[in-house]
């Protein structure tokens, strides 16, 4: 048991090699031990790539027949944009499979296993589940729900402003904490700002290092400036500016549940809300927010603009409570990590 956990833990690492790339799939990593050895090892490199699996019997060859095979999720068995890996591993002549997760795409869920035990392959599932399940939270509520996970991020002083009331928010966190978020922006395929920040801050959204990610930007009015800095060197295929023209209203703003719909469908599973406090009390109020991000400061403003507006609690059982919470330290700032509770 000792071994099992020590290659599954080394699929888990090698998984998530393909942070930020195999969107709209999910990333997973795969192991092949023969004898007490490891003989090849493989990964999802990007969507329309090989899949782990894949990778990994390429590199064993003929080596494969015979040995166990160590994967953190339910192989895929229906074609997509690539063939089905249950077929490769019955060909390759593995002997056992031991996976960590169930894939929750109805397609397999199970079902892949199922046909691998009908060809004789030994079948193990559930090591590490809960972790690797939670490596690809992204993947699974757009897979289930058809919308993507929506991480909502605020950079504030302690007091919980983003702003002075003169509007100055440049900067309230750290440049170290600043570089960070932008590094974490690489494992999302889409960030989201309300056009008050657009216009205010003139931000460029890119990542670090850069890649291809979608701009969506909520301007009910249909006052997006066009000179703003996210459009320079951004496809015209990556920018969504939702507008009371093109998106339904809910109560007089962009209906953020139609725009997340209308996202997945589009095959973006991951989205950031970087702004404004608006949009992210918005998001809150309608239960659509996954995750917390808060990067905060260790500075006390006083009077100025809060992080989240609109989001109105008349009772302290009504406030949004945050679950499963991490604590970092980020430079000079702590980082805040925690999912609302439904």
């Amino acid at each position: 048991m000792e071994n099992d956990f020590k290659y599954m833990n080394r699929a888990w690492e090698l998984a998530l090699q393909g942070w930020g790339r195999t969107s709209p799939n999910p990333m997973v990593g795969a192991v092949i031990v023969k004898n007490g050895k490891i003989i090849a090892e493989g990964y999802h490199h990007y969507c329309g790539g090989d899949h782990a699996e894949v990778d990994a019997l390429k590199k064993a060859g003929v080596k494969a027949r015979g040995s166990d095979l160590y994967v953190t999720l339910e192989p895929c068995g229906h074609t997509g944009r690539t063939p089905p890996c249950t077929q490769e591993i019955v060909k390759a002549g593995i002997k056992k499979v031991i996976v960590g997760a169930l894939d929750p795409n109805k397609l397999n869920n199970g079902k892949s296993l199922k046909f691998l035990k009908q060809q004789g392959v030994q079948v193990e599932q559930g090591l590490l589940a809960d972790e690797l399940t939670h490596m690809n939270e992204a993947f699974n509520c757009w897979i289930t729900t058809g919308r993507p996970f929506v991480t909502a991020k605020i950079a504030q002083t302690l007091d919980g402003k983003i702003a002075t009331m003169a509007g100055e928010s440049k900067w309230i966190t750290s440049s170290f904490a600043r570089d960070y978020a932008h590094r974490l922006r690489f494992g999302f395929d889409a960030i989201m700002v309300g056009i008050n920040t657009v216009i205010k801050d003139d931000p460029q959204l890119r990542t670090l290092p850069a890649k291809r990610i979608k701009k969506i930007i909520l301007d009910t009015h249909g006052k997006m400036p066009a000179r703003s800095k996210l459009l320079a060197g951004t496809r015209p295929e990556d920018i969504f500016v939702f507008t009371a023209k093109s998106a339904p209203l809910y109560k007089g703003k962009i209906d953020l549940k139609w725009v997340l719909k209308f996202l997945g469908e589009k095959e973006i599973t991951s989205v950031l809300i970087e702004g404004g406090g608006a949009v992210v009390g918005e998001a809150l109020r309608r239960g659509l927010v996954d995750k917390m991000m808060i990067y905060t400061a260790p500075k006390i403003m006083g009077e100025g603009l809060v992080s989240v507006r609109g989001l109105k609690s008349k009772t302290l059982k009504q406030m949004v409570h945050l679950k499963e919470m991490s604590f970092d330290k980020i430079g000079e700032d702590i980082l805040i990590q925690g999912y609302p509770r439904k």
